[in-house]
């Protein structure tokens, strides 16, 4: 058996071993068989996995355990090497020629959108935001696609810690109102803000999804006077529609 230096922490080793122990063919792993595959007992599997759910980097699911998006701040660098932005950036890059618009890829961690993957517009203006980045979820578009597709228990729990508050005259006003507005976006599966985060903006979101799997939410920020509503719904959503395809194909395959 090698021989560890003094410094080493066994506790950090093991942490990280029920970590990486979760991948894509184990997306979902019970104490028994986190146990097994990093050779510890069962009971101190069980106390990494629960000290771990505490943090925010997993979740439970019934007897189950998966990761949650909160890996992610283990380091923004890392975020460029993740599978998945590197399936969306050619994508992003197109969407982003193609309609002179900045786009993005978002996921939902805790009350804010993280972006883990974005191309700038080629033309001058653009939001302040990068790869790592996060904002309130509730009042974007990527954020709204992805509360929507939340099962009832999890979306009302989400409402009940949001905190609302005007950031333009355009700002959805209360809880009713946005609950109107994620029905929506539910029944028709594409997101549109209105400059309510910022002025001059449009949020243009759909989500990701591989299967009954959703990976994240895909974006284009459209400016004022750029593109009038009937064009959105019937150029715009139909192409980010179709990049959204061709991320999910791009990352996992295309299913049958």
């Amino acid at each position: 058996m090698t021989q560890r230096p003094d410094y080493f922490v066994k506790s950090t080793e093991k942490t990280l071993a029920v970590l990486l122990a979760f991948n894509g063919g184990n997306p979902e792993m019970t104490v028994s068989q986190v146990a097994a595959a990093t050779e510890q007992t069962r009971a101190s599997a069980r106390r990494f996995l629960l000290t771990l759910t505490d943090l925010g980097y997993l979740e439970a699911n019934g007897a189950n355990f998966r990761l949650t998006p909160r890996v992610l701040d283990l380091g923004a660098s890392y975020l460029s090497g993740l599978t998945l932005p590197k399936a969306a950036t050619l994508h992003l890059e197109s969407l982003a020629r193609e309609l002179e618009e900045s786009a993005a890829l978002c996921v939902l961690e805790g009350q804010d959108i993280l972006y883990i993957e974005r191309v700038s517009s080629p033309r001058l203006y653009s939001m302040n935001v990068s790869i790592g980045n996060r904002l309130p979820a509730w009042v974007t578009s990527m954020g709204r696609v992805l509360i929507a597709e939340l099962g009832d228990a999890e979306q009302k729990e989400f409402l009940a810690q949001i905190d609302l508050q005007r950031y333009t005259e355009h700002t959805v006003a209360n809880l009713e109102q946005l609950r109107a507005e994620l029905a929506r976006v539910k029944e028709q599966g594409w997101s549109l803000v209105n400059q309510e985060l910022d002025e001059g903006l449009r949020g243009l979101a759909v989500p990701v999804y591989r299967g009954d799997q959703l990976l994240g939410a895909l974006n284009i920020s459209v400016q004022r006077g750029r593109a009038d509503l009937q064009s959105i719904t019937e150029q715009l959503v139909p192409r980010l529609r179709r990049a959204a395809q061709d991320i999910a194909d791009d990352f996992g395959g295309r299913l049958a």
